[in-house]
């Protein structure tokens, strides 16, 4: 009898021991805003950030979320959070716990937007001392009796400011069909089929903010930060081929197509405008 209860014993400490990759939110305020909390003295341990709950930019931790839903829900890079709340282990958030989302006064995220040599005219200052022997050998003016009037030069318009929704996408593959579309509530992007080891594209120039398989449903993962805008995901890859902060150009290979997480070969992609799924097939060009 006792070896039976010894066994038991050893098996369920066998199987508390196991943990998943990617730690799920502590909740220990059972969802509840602004809930606190007791430490091992019994002092009431308020959750971080719960005075800015409610607030423009902030948001609060809900049970299942991990920081990279989370950066994904709202079009932010998984370590920008991290650096924004001071997130020693960014596997550790709490249910209740309220995070900053968009970034501090006076910073702004960083992003890629590559500019080509061939479009910057260098400038040239003359040295004091040349332009003040250039000025010494110009005759005088002399001021003639009926001048002819000049007219002024034509205001030179001033450049229209960049915008964020200036992107000339692509398709993120070379072709296969389309097995599902886009759906707000079910699909959150777009279903491309085609064959392993297919090339995967980058559907504008960007910077990796993410490359693994560490959010649930997706696979392996790449999602690129456009602009202060713009995310696209592409899931589902048997390879990655980039990795986190570089930068990559339009049509640049980023991954292979595969079936991580899925149960067939597939690339599902998503375009997501503040963090919010918008329609791909509204901003890629016809196929």
């Amino acid at each position: 009898m006792f070896a039976v209860v010894l066994a038991i014993g050893l098996s369920l400490v066998g199987c508390a021991s196991k943990s998943p990759n990617w730690a799920p939110v502590s909740d220990r305020s059972a969802g509840t805003v602004g809930a606190s909390a007791t430490d091992a003295s019994g002092a009431v341990k308020p959750l971080p950030g719960v005075e800015n709950a409610g607030k423009p930019g902030y948001y609060t931790v809900r049970p299942g979320d991990t920081i990279m839903r989370i950066g994904l829900d709202t079009g932010q890079a998984w370590r920008d959070l991290a650096r924004w709340n001071n997130l020693e282990n960014p596997n550790v958030i709490e249910v209740g716990q309220v995070l900053r989302v968009v970034p501090p006064v006076g910073e702004s995220v960083a992003v890629a937007k590559p500019v080509s040599s061939s479009s910057v005219t260098p400038v040239t200052a003359a040295a004091p001392a040349a332009a003040a022997s250039a000025a010494k050998s110009l005759p005088p003016v002399v001021a003639s009796i009926a001048p002819t009037p000049v007219p002024p030069p034509a205001p030179t318009p001033a450049p229209a400011p960049g915008s964020d929704d200036d992107i000339a996408w692509i398709w993120p593959t070379h072709g296969g069909p389309l097995l599902a579309g886009f759906d707000d509530a079910k699909n959150k992007g777009v279903d491309i089929g085609g064959k392993a080891g297919e090339p995967v594209l980058a559907a504008a120039d960007g910077r990796v903010v993410y490359a693994g398989a560490g959010l649930r449903g997706y696979g392996n993962l790449v999602i690129l930060k456009h602009n202060n805008t713009y995310l696209t995901a592409y899931a589902h890859n048997q390879t990655l081929l980039v990795k986190e902060d570089q930068t990559v150009r339009k049509g640049q290979k980023i991954a292979e197509m595969g079936s991580s997480d899925a149960d067939r070969v597939k690339l599902h992609f998503e375009i997501r405008r503040q963090g919010k799924p918008v329609d791909p097939t509204k901003y890629l060009p016809p196929r």
